[in-house]
């Protein structure tokens, strides 16, 4: 059944028309070999080459599929489904959220300044949900706040958005249910203007930045939590992250987006650059500022621009301690194993420190359901953040990654350049471990041995993922050979 507004403001007139045509589905997997060759037509364009079909220089979203569009009498349209969706932080550590299209975050939306859009949202959740349009200026009965614009869209149920975009930049769409924001229901909205920015860019990505708190024995995110053990952009953690190539020379833009609960300083090795745009477009030229970290606040977007002249592989990664990790939560008390001692279900203040009696490591004030993630439901054992050796190293292993089936296991995949296994100093003496000190430097060095290959890590440094972890992937400037190479495996894995 489709909501219509007519139905909803019976004195507004006409209910808009639902498209025609079936859901189509983007992909849940999708490869970047298209995305790139749009990036190539228009350099090919632009040096007097054939002409592009479309000049303005299309986005680049790894691991994110673009949601496609259909021609209606000059409307385009486009169909977004909210739905359970399952995916992978890493290999081998599930997520069970909720998403668009099959995919966590949703599939970016690209059209260009002017454009009519018609956007049918379908909900198969198991509750009601509403689109909001992140920074649109459009009218109030297509701003998504349920109750005021419009009725929340049922189970089962339809909503059509209908609208024109005079803007241009950074945008995003999400749902406007509060805990529903926290299950992965967010998307990139791209806007590109009429005529092409300036100075022009030669790569263009886009990033959504997504924080989870996840039990090691879950796989759904616990969505009151404020702490949070496994931070991804686009969906993924390092180093499942997917590297963005770039050819030395280039001119490279990346637009960054935040829907969480913290905010996240994101940094970029090695080069200079500069904030041009935010969640509400373009910067002009002459408040553009150098930098090499920017803040990027909840519900904000930023957009860097820098010209690539350093050869070398970059870390981009959120600046935040624990985010630069997996499975980082606090133990205020003793740790503990499931199925004995303490339970969850402490108050919040008892969660976030603020005790009225005893003190902080006495076992009645352990970790509970409110600051932290929720692990107090397991029982006290013995462990540290150093290397360990044999059966504890193993098991320590598993709890970074989630369990058996993780990249510890190796997959059987044969080592390669970027693949190789990083190895520690002897385990048995723990060289690392520190008296007297909770933390140990050894926790960030958990390399990920044998990560699962993919094309864009070709000729990366052996060890190479051994702090490539949490909210963090690479920016690799590659000069013309290598970056030749690494885009022949991109297109040849389509």
């Amino acid at each position: 059944m489709i909501n219509t507004r007519r139905q909803f403001f019976g004195l507004l007139g006409a209910g808009l028309v639902s498209a025609k045509g079936s859901l189509s589905a983007a992909p849940a997997t999708a490869s970047l070999a298209g995305q790139y060759d749009h990036g190539h037509a228009r350099e090919r364009a632009s040096s007097g080459g054939s002409p592009s079909t479309e000049d303005l220089l299309p986005v680049i979203t790894p691991n994110v599929p673009k949601l496609p569009w259909t021609m209606e009498q000059g409307v385009k349209v486009f169909n977004l489904v909210a739905e359970p969706v399952t995916s992978e932080l890493v290999s081998g550590r599930a997520l069970n959220g909720w998403g668009y299209n099959g995919t966590i975050p949703g599939p970016t939306i690209e059209i260009t300044q002017g454009d009519r859009v018609r956007i049918i949202v379908e909900n198969r959740l198991p509750e009601p949900t509403s689109m909001h349009w992140h920074g649109f200026e459009i009218p109030i009965a297509m701003d998504g706040m349920p109750g005021i614009s419009q009725p929340l869209i049922q189970p089962g149920g339809r909503f059509v958005y209908e609208f024109t975009l005079h803007q241009a930049g950074t945008f995003f769409y999400h749902s406007h249910m509060a805990m529903q924001e926290m299950t992965g229901l967010i998307g990139l909205f791209i806007m590109h203007p009429k005529e092409p920015l300036t100075p022009r860019v030669d790569k263009d990505f886009g990033i959504i930045l997504q924080e989870w708190a996840i039990l090691p024995s879950n796989t759904v995110p616990n969505t009151m939590s404020m702490e949070f053990n496994w931070l991804t952009m686009n969906g993924k953690s390092g180093p499942a992250t997917t590297p963005l190539i770039v050819k030395l020379g280039d001119r490279v833009r990346i637009r960054l987006v935040n829907m969480g609960m913290d905010h996240h300083p994101i940094h970029l090795h090695g080069n200079t650059f500069y904030v041009t745009g935010t969640e509400a477009g373009r910067i002009p030229p002459a408040a553009w500022a150098p930098a090499n970290t920017v803040l990027v606040g909840v519900a904000q977007a930023r957009d860097i621009e820098f010209d690539a002249k350093y050869l070398g592989d970059w870390m981009l990664h959120c600046h935040m301690p624990h985010h630069m990790m997996n499975q980082m939560a606090s133990m205020v008390g003793p740790m503990l194993e499931s199925g004995h001692g303490m339970q969850t279900g402490m108050g919040m203040e008892e969660g976030m420190g603020m005790l009225r009696q005893g003190d902080a490591l006495a076992r009645e004030n352990g970790p509970s359901l409110g600051r932290s993630i929720g692990i107090s439901a397991e029982h006290e054992r013995a462990i540290t953040n150093a290397p360990l050796g044999g059966r504890q190293r193993a098991m320590a292993g598993m709890a970074m990654t989630g369990g058996v089936g993780s990249q510890h296991q190796g997959h059987g995949h044969e080592q390669q350049a970027g693949q190789e296994q990083m190895t520690h100093p002897a385990s048995t003496s723990d060289p690392w471990r520190v008296p007297g000190y909770p933390q140990d430097m050894a926790m960030t060095m958990m390399s990920m041995s044998k990560v699962p290959p993919q094309p864009e890590t070709y000729g990366l440094a052996p060890g190479w993922s051994g702090e490539m972890m949490g909210m963090m992937t690479l920016v690799r400037v590659l000069p013309p050979d290598l970056y030749e190479q690494v885009m022949e495996r991109v297109r040849a894995s389509a």
